[in-house]
């Protein structure tokens, strides 16, 4: 008699499995006999899965919930669009709901306006948030509270795990003059909240104000990396393949302004990272002098498919994570943005297009959320000191922070 492996689906036999918001609400009557009668918008992306796959959208119209309209952030509703291409829809090619796009061409288009709020009584939002400051999926929550809020419609946040973690924080908070949308709110560059904590904290110190309800997980611990939950992986847009991209992209993203690639259009973004005018011998000596924690450095040539060097050879570095724990993203990411100013300038240059519907800022302004690191970066200052360096805002932040945690 053939015996049954167990399956990824029963908790691949060792990992107990976190239940998610969405998983909740779908087995516990409490929750689905409130959504019974209602009218329901669905703030939404490929994340939106229960532990078994299954898309929210079908699973609640199969649990009998009156989905009316979906809304999509940055990448859409299913995700197939590229970081920073607009994104237009109207219906869902799957079901054919109407859907409101919430990253279109303007800064206006992130948030709803009240008639894309019409005939809606509740909107619930289950999106799976990375853990960084500049992931916009939670700034497209917390514009849709404040949407909501302004036309009296209550909003459910679906809770999910942070997938780098809830007890590190790394970095300084976004000062008022460099607010864009990969930092509406001062929050710390690696905050450590599950994007229910956040929304907490959005309702309670910021005009990102609504009916709220967070529907908490169950399991979850602050120490757990999302390979410790027990769910699956789903990419939660295009460039975030793995766990293991999620984990170096808090400070890795800060190439995104820079001239240098941050691996996009290969299969190992962030991880990845170079120019066709970098020496890759001589980038490797000068960052393993310093003996980061938790990383090591392996000389590469790669070749994007797109995007920074399309088609081009950069010779560069890969970043091979040896110790999660100890990594500290962030600071290994300064270490290389001014080992790249030191040995390339001037043919390393900072990002000069406009960023994030943002015009008037230079977009590694707008990443770091502080114009002092940028410009320590550029007179030779320590970069690891300026990473660690949390600066005005930061204290307030993790007292903030700690009013709002959950899962204790």
């Amino acid at each position: 008699m053939r015996t049954r492996k167990p399956s990824f689906f029963h908790n691949q036999g060792w990992l107990k499995m976190v239940k998610t918001g969405l998983d909740r609400i779908l087995s516990e009557e409490e929750f689905l006999s409130k959504l019974k009668g209602k009218r329901v918008g669905l703030l939404v992306n490929p994340t939106s899965v229960t532990s078994g796959l299954k898309h929210a959208i079908d699973a609640l119209q199969t649990a009998g919930v009156n989905v009316v309209r979906l809304f999509g952030p940055e990448h859409g509703v299913r995700g197939e669009a590229q970081d920073m291409e607009a994104v237009d829809e109207n219906f869902d090619p799957v079901t054919g709901l109407p859907t409101v796009s919430l990253y279109g061409h303007t800064y206006e288009s992130l948030k709803p306006t009240p008639s894309d709020l019409d005939g809606i009584d509740l909107v619930l939002a289950d999106i799976q948030d990375i853990g960084a400051r500049y992931y916009t999926y939670v700034y497209s929550i917390g514009l849709m509270m404040e949407a909501c809020g302004e036309v009296g419609i209550e909003v459910w946040v679906l809770d999910r795990p942070n997938p780098i973690g809830g007890e590190v924080v790394e970095g300084n908070v976004v000062m008022p003059e460099c607010k864009s949308f990969v930092g509406m709110q001062p929050l710390a560059v690696r905050h450590g909240m599950s994007a229910g904590e956040l929304a907490h904290f959005f309702n309670r110190f910021t005009t990102w104000k609504c009916e709220l309800k967070v529907v908490e997980m169950r399991g979850w611990k602050r120490s757990m990396w999302f390979d410790e939950t027990g769910l699956p992986w789903v990419m939660p847009s295009p460039n975030m393949p793995t766990l293991d991209t999620a984990i170096v992209y808090p400070g890795q993203c800060l190439l995104e302004g820079t001239n240098a690639s941050e691996g996009r259009g290969t299969t190992r973004p962030f991880e990845l990272f170079g120019a066709p005018y970098v020496n890759a011998v001589e980038l490797g000596k000068e960052l393993r002098v310093l003996d980061l924690p938790g990383v090591a450095f392996r000389e590469v040539s790669f070749r994007p498919k797109f995007q920074k060097f399309g088609n081009q050879t950069c010779a560069g570095l890969q970043m091979h994570v040896t110790n999660r724990d100890s990594f500290r993203s962030l600071s290994a990411s300064m270490a290389i943005l001014g080992a790249f100013w030191k040995l390339y300038a001037p043919e390393f240059a900072w990002r000069e297009e406009a960023y994030e519907f943002v015009q008037d800022r230079l977009a590694i302004d707008l990443l770091l959320g502080d114009m002092v690191l940028r410009k320590g970066i550029e007179d030779g200052h320590d970069c690891v000191e300026l990473a660690n360096a949390t600066g005005a805002g930061r204290q307030e932040f993790d007292a903030r922070r700690a009013e709002c945690l959950i899962y204790t």
